[in-house]
Parts: C-alpha cells; structure tokens; sequence
C-alpha cells in the first residue's frame, strides 16, 4: 500500500512539473510571438514600399547618386576631342563663308563699295580658311584641359542640386522620424546594419519559437503516455483527468493569443538601368499582418459593418467561449458529488454541447484561408515578376501558419480525446 501511494505521488508530482513547464513554455511563447511581431512591424515599416519604392525622395537620391558619378567620372576621351575639332572646324569654315559671302554681296552705297574693296584687298578667304584647324585645336585644348573639365562638372552638379531642392516628397517628415525611431530602438546607423540585425533576430526568436512549442507539446505528449501506462489504476482517474484538463486549457489559451496566420507580401528586389547604371530597391514590403484567433475575432468585432461584427461575435461564442464552457463543465462533472454531476446543466455542457463546439470547425477554416490567401498572393505576386532588359522584379511571398495555429489544432485533437475517455470512464459515476 505503501508503495503504491509513493508511486502516486511520484506521479502527481511528475504531472505537476510537466504543467509548470507547460505553462513555461507558453509564457515563453507569447513573449517571443509578442516581440516577432513587434519586429517584423518595426521592419515592413522602415522598408515599406511608401517610404521606399513609392518615395519621390527615394528615386531622386538614387538617381542624383547616379549622376553625380556620372559627372564625377566624367573625361574627354580622344575620340571625343577629334569630334569636337571636327565640329568646331566646320562651323568656323561655314562662318567664313557666310562672313565673306555677306561682304561681297552687290552694294549700292559707295561706302558698302568701299568696304567690299577694302576686303577683298586685304583678305584673303583661304588664309583664313587656312587658320580655322589649328584655332580649333586651341579651342579644343582649351575646353578639354583638367580646369575647364573641374568648372563643367561644378556647374552640372550645382544645377542637379538646385533641381534636387525643387523636389520633395509629402513623406520625408514622416520616413526621417520612422527611420529615426527604428535606427535608435535597434542601435544601428544605416539600412544595411539594420536589415541584417532584423534578420538574425529573426532567425533567432524562429528558432525559439519551434524549440518551445515542441517542448509545450512534448510535455502535453508525456502526459498522456502518462495517464494511458496508469489508466488502470482506477483510484488515480480523477486527479490525471484534472491534469488533463489543465493541459487542455493551457493549449486553447495558448493557441488563441498566439498568431495564428502571417501575411508577408514583398517586394525582394527591383533593379533598373539608368544611363548604365543600376538603381536597386530591396526588400519593399507591400503588406504584413499577423492575427490570432483572438486578434481575428477583436478585428471583426471592430470593424464598422454590422456583418463584419455578427461573424467575430459567433467566432468567440462557438470557438472561444463554448470549449471553455465544456472544459470548466468536465472539471465540474469530475471533482463535484454524484449529485451535482449527474444534474441535466453539468451533463448537457459536459457531453451534449460538443455539438455546438465549432474549434475544430475553426482549425479547417483557418487551413482553407491560408490556402486560399496563400494562392491569391502568390498568384498577384508573380504577376509582377519582371525580367526583361534593363528592369528586373522580383517579388516574395512570406504567409505561413505560426506556432498558434498548430498550438489551436493540438487542443482540438486533445478535447477530442478527453470527451472519449469521459464517455468511456464516466469518473463521478463510478468514483462517487
């Protein structure tokens, strides 16, 4: 006798650490899921396509940057010099003969007459023809010398400067004090730092967040295998029900706070050609949400649509409020008197308001909305893929179920098998 209860308590004792792990690790869960969300929030609205790809001030910088290296590595190659020379002598020559065509042209005026005669005395065309090349190497030399090249690129760049004024952009209030705000909250300087701290926070509260719901689950799993090695023991019937019970309600309070579904939608990358050089935008994010079951109901509740709020309120009665109902009803039927138990209220909300219970109506709908949701961004997104000459789209696609979701289906499958086990032991039946 003395051996069985030391092996009861082992048991009881066994359970109860498996519970405040359990409970640890959903504590755990919401803070890491908290501060997921919070930094996949800070990140799409630093890199959202308002303050980015849809920015006048974003496109003028680049392709000012663009210029300025223009103008910056900007030469006179020989070639160009021969041309221009080219250029210059045919003007001069085509000067000359305007000039000398104008003077001989019939005058009427004895002064005009003198003129004329003065001219062709003292001029010769060809002479002058003569000295057009080597003026126009002077000119030539003159223009492409490492001065006159420093003043042209001085005087373009003044002007791209005065034109970079003349240009603004309703959101650069707003994007200097978001990129402020997030630079400081992550200690970073630039976009580059910042993208690449996000990212491995990222990975890190990912990771995390996978080792804590396996772990949440596994001690939901040991118990079990717990209760089913001991299910003869007939006197330990109520208090494993009563563990079970807790583990039940720890996973729907779990599965309801935590995200359930996340839509990612970005743009990855986009690269164009200007004037031989690429402009690029990376990581344009076009649209993030993350919801719970919890978060989905608020949402439809708030919305100004009488419609809207009818389906959030039938959300939280049949997903959130009835399976706390029928667990709260369980626990009654099992630790209250024969009298109580067997009551038409304790029995029907224990065993007969199943029906009523839509949770796994829920974990279905939640399945086909990812599906659904999923293929209509995915398919919009490849809409804009490009990859043709000098422009290159590319887009991404990051919607995926999060650890409340599965959280939300392991309650389901766990509710489903204690109404089994209470229909086939009926504890206040037989132990009362």
């Amino acid at each position: 006798m003395t051996r069985i209860k030391f092996s009861h308590i082992i048991l009881l004792t066994a359970l109860s650490l498996l519970l405040i792990g359990a409970v640890y690790c959903s504590y755990r869960l919401q803070s890491l899921s908290a501060e997921r969300v919070q930094v996949k929030e800070d990140y799409s609205l630093s890199n959202s396509v308002t303050f980015g790809l849809f920015s006048v001030d974003q496109w003028r910088d680049r392709i000012a940057e663009v210029l300025d290296k223009k103008i910056e590595g900007y030469h006179i190659t020989t070639q160009q010099r021969k041309d221009m020379q080219k250029a210059i002598e045919k003007e001069l020559h085509s000067l000359v003969n305007q000039t000398v065509a104008e003077i001989n042209q019939p005058q009427k005026s004895i002064g005009g007459k003198l003129k004329k005669l003065a001219f062709n005395a003292m001029v010769d065309a060809e002479e002058i023809h003569a000295q057009v090349r080597p003026f126009a190497k002077t000119i030539v030399a003159k223009v492409s010398s490492p001065a006159s090249e420093r003043r042209l690129k001085r005087i373009a760049t003044s002007k791209i400067d005065q034109l970079e004024a003349q240009i603004y952009d309703s959101t650069r209030v707003a994007n200097y004090e978001v990129t402020k705000y997030v630079y400081k909250k992550y200690r970073v300087s630039d976009p580059e730092t910042f993208n690449k701290r996000i990212t491995e926070r990222l990975d890190t509260i990912k990771a995390a967040l996978i080792q804590y719901t396996s772990a949440l689950l596994a001690c939901v799993l040991v118990a079990l295998i717990l209760w089913w090695l001991m299910r003869k023991q007939v006197n330990l019937q109520t208090p494993l029900f009563v563990f079970s019970l807790a583990f039940a309600l720890l996973l729907l309070v779990t599965g309801s706070l935590l995200p359930v579904i996340e839509v990612d939608a970005r743009i990855k990358s986009l690269e164009i050609v200007v004037m031989g050089s690429k402009v690029q935008f990376l990581n344009q994010v076009l649209f993030y949400q993350s919801k719970s079951v919890l978060g989905i109901v608020t949402t439809l509740i708030g919305q100004p649509k009488p419609d809207a709020v009818v389906v959030g309120v039938l959300i939280m009665l049949f997903v959130l409020i009835l399976p706390l109902l029928r667990l709260i009803a369980k626990g009654i039927y099992v630790l209250s008197t024969k009298k109580i138990a067997r009551h038409p209220v304790v029995r029907y909300l224990t065993f007969e308001l199943e029906k009523w219970d839509m949770a796994d109506v829920m974990v279905v709908g939640m399945v086909m909305t990812f599906i659904g949701l999923n293929g209509i961004i995915k398919s919009q997104l490849s809409m804009l893929n490009i990859n043709s000459g000098g422009l290159k789209l590319i887009t991404a696609n990051g919607t995926s179920m999060q650890p409340g979701y599965f959280l939300f289906v392991a309650y389901v499958v766990f509710s489903i098998l204690l109404s089994y086990i209470l229909k086939k032991t009926s504890p206040s039946d037989d132990l009362k």
